[in-house]
């Protein structure tokens, strides 16, 4: 096990580092998200202009993020420091500590609510209920007080229980477990779509883009969720950087993980698509595909239970890999920068990010009240919850732009080069057109983005 300085662990192999920063980018994201808003967008166009957003912005900001944290070998706040002392850039770091703070408060409610859906999904709950009673099942659900905060602290208990472990024996162990598990669920559940009768028009809509349906906010909406389902502007993976060993081909890295995340999104849509327009379900449901239409289409399809509960542990497994890398940013921090032992760091994050998890679920049930949000050139009320999703939507960019303009403008150009080629012992001849994209193609997309969540200008 290599380590920094006799102290830090980093990752022990290439497929480590790969599981890991992949399970850090696939989460409920990739699962719950692109396949409604390719719904909603006109399917393979939006997924057309969706790739082009991953080029353009995910795979620079992925490198920039791998760069400074293996650079510095140290957590989000205090790699900043290291690499540019008694300067505020700290606060770039800070900063995604409390936007991967923040998630990981509402992404716990989320995920709970996956749990539960497993554990319906096992006892049959879904059997000989209509659509309007799948929603009430829904509805009942994140209405009640206690049920949705007791599957949500179960989540974070799990998710605590990996971090305990440390980078080894915690986060690579489980991420070499849980990433073949969910690629192999993944793939049982694509098998069982694409050769379902009528499965044909489900394909087609994943696959021959319909550019008629193209408009400038489908465009803008596939920038985004390039930039979110990466999981980058938060940190997360300048702490995952940190843990990556120097012999590894940073490039190379950013592009296998990259490469994930995009095919198991593309295998969640062909997962679900052709199941959709096999059972004349309508394809742009919206947030509810997964909790509310899909257990439709599960008890109508020739063996549904089963496919209904592999479908949603991939969606646990799924919240449970990127869960533990957001934990264990804020655990990075506390450990390192406050002097805590990993066991006191994990408790303090997992228990306080639990409870402001639990108090934006009673928001839903017990504790009712509205935050405003200027979005889309008018001002709206949220509950805390939405709030917080909607907060967070526009912290990640902000995080992103201001490491797209370190890693391009201020670490010197001499040291960022050095990480990427491994003190020149690789090749890059693409290294110019990397400083292109950092400084200028990728800052200027995600201001448009920034710009058209809060303004609605397109």
């Amino acid at each position: 096990m290599e380590k920094n300085n006799g102290q830090r662990e980093v990752f022990s192999s290439k497929f480590a580092v790969i599981a890991a920063a992949a399970g850090l980018a696939i989460g409920l994201g990739n699962i719950w998200k692109f396949p409604y808003i390719t719904g909603i967008y006109g399917g393979a166009a939006f997924i057309l202009v969706y790739l082009i957003c991953i080029v353009l912005i995910g795979l620079p900001v992925m490198l920039a993020e791998f760069v400074i944290g293996r650079r510095a070998r140290k957590n989000a706040v205090a790699s900043f420091q290291e690499l540019s002392p008694n300067t505020p850039w700290y606060l770039t770091g800070a900063f995604g500590l409390v936007t991967g703070y923040i998630i990981l408060s509402f992404y716990g409610v989320i995920a709970g609510w996956t749990l539960h859906y497993v554990f319906l999904a096992i006892t049959n709950g879904f059997k000989n209920q209509s659509p309007e009673q799948l929603n009430n099942i829904f509805t009942t659900l994140i209405t009640n007080p206690w049920q949705p905060v007791a599957w949500q602290l179960i989540f974070m208990v799990l998710t605590a229980g990996v971090i305990l472990g440390g980078v080894k024996d915690g986060i690579e162990k489980y991420a070499k477990i849980l990433m073949p598990l969910l690629l192999i669920i993944i793939i049982i559940l694509d098998i069982r779509a694409i050769t379902l009768p009528g499965a044909k028009e489900g394909l087609e809509f994943l696959f021959k883009p319909d550019f008629s349906k193209l408009n400038a906010t489908a465009i803008m909406s596939a920038l985004g969720h390039a930039f979110f389902s990466l999981s980058l502007g938060m940190a997360a993976m300048v702490t995952y950087g940190s843990y990556i060993g120097k012999k590894e081909n940073l490039g190379i890295t950013t592009l296998q993980v990259t490469l994930a995340d995009t095919v198991i999104a593309l295998l969640a849509g062909l997962a679900i698509f052709p199941a959709v327009f096999a059972f004349g379900v309508e394809p742009t449901s919206g947030p509810g595909l997964v909790f509310l239409t899909l257990p439709n289409v599960f008890n109508k399809m020739p063996a549904g239970y089963f496919f209904g509960i592999l479908f949603f542990v991939l969606l646990a497994v799924a919240a449970l890999t990127s869960s533990i890398s957001l934990l264990e940013v804020v655990v990075a921090y506390f450990n390192e920068n406050l002097k805590m032992s990993r066991k006191k760091a994990t408790l303090v994050a997992a228990s306080t990010i639990a409870l402001l998890g639990s108090f934006e679920s009673l928001t839903y049930s017990i504790i009712k009240f509205d935050l405003p949000l200027f979005k889309g050139g008018k001002w709206h009320s949220f509950a805390l919850l939405d709030w917080m999703i909607e907060i967070s939507d526009l912290m990640l960019p902000i995080g992103g732009f201001f490491i797209a303009i370190f890693v391009g403008f201020v670490m010197k150009d001499n040291d960022v080069k050095d990480e990427i080629s491994n003190s020149g012992e690789i090749e890059v001849a693409w290294y110019s057109a990397f400083k292109v994209f950092i400084r200028w193609v990728a800052p200027v997309a995600i201001i448009a983005t920034f710009i058209n969540m809060i303004f609605g200008l397109v």
